[in-house]
């Protein structure tokens, strides 16, 4: 069995001989309805979502700990997916599957609500021309969706090294989760869950890193009343990052 290594860091699980492999392609999303989580996992298990999952280091990571658990990683760009998923197949991961989707199109569109367990989302893109400021992930309406998705008390994770980002998210996430910022280093991967985190602790950033649990007393409808309320993710990105972001 071999180890690949990525920035010097050894990438989650081991390449497993070829007659092991497995298929970690989800190659079509339902033509009407949403995903049936029991049919495309074949089982009854929580289910973690991996949103802009990038090459898939980070939703490995926690298959591979987490056998119990069954994931869905996704990201709009078809390169990094193709090496999520021979990375994936390589490995033998029978709980896990990546899809070439956007997030929000996956949780509008696709996701069951209340149906989730986890929702995970490293280092959205902040987009720094301000003509591409719309295009940013994180907003009130996208937390709704997330806290739609979620299963009562169900985990969002969320990480960014860009301040203007992290500022946003301390004011817009305790309105719909229970939200704790953590301090410190994930404790399973401390050289960092994702090919950026990796980059970005190798440059010494300050990183945002927090978890929360879906707040129970927010019915669905009364989270989107309050996503319409709340301000849009106009920041400052900070053109400084924009070469981490090449590099990643």
């Amino acid at each position: 069995m071999q180890i690949e290594r990525e920035f010097g860091v050894p990438f989650p699980g081991r390449i497993l001989p070829q007659n092991k492999w497995t298929q970690t392609a989800l190659k079509a999303m339902p033509a009407e309805g949403r995903l049936n989580w029991h049919e495309l996992f074949g089982r009854e298990a929580p289910v973690v979502l991996d949103l802009g999952c990038g090459n898939g280091r980070s939703t490995i990571l926690s298959a591979v700990s987490r056998p119990t658990h069954d994931h869905l990683g996704t990201d709009i760009l078809p390169v990094v997916i193709r090496y999520a998923r021979k990375r994936g197949n390589q490995r033998g991961l029978a709980n896990l599957r990546f899809a070439v989707l956007g997030a929000h199109e996956l949780l509008e569109q696709y996701v069951e609500p209340n149906s989730v367990a986890e929702i995970h989302i490293y280092h959205p893109q902040p987009y720094y021309d301000p003509k591409q400021i719309h295009r940013r992930l994180i907003t009130p309406e996208f937390l709704a969706l997330v806290h739609r998705s979620l299963q009562p008390g169900g985990t969002i994770v969320i990480q960014t090294d860009n301040p203007g980002y992290a500022n946003y998210l301390r004011d817009v996430l305790p309105v719909f989760f229970d939200f704790h910022e953590r301090i410190g280093r994930w404790p399973d991967a401390p050289k960092g869950r994702t090919r950026r985190e990796i980059l970005a602790l190798k440059k010494k950033l300050p990183i945002f890193r927090g978890s929360g649990t879906a707040k129970t007393d927010l019915s669905t409808e009364d989270a989107v009343r309050l996503a319409e309320s709340l301000p849009p993710p106009t920041f400052d990105a900070d053109r400084r990052l924009r070469d981490l972001d090449r590099l990643a």
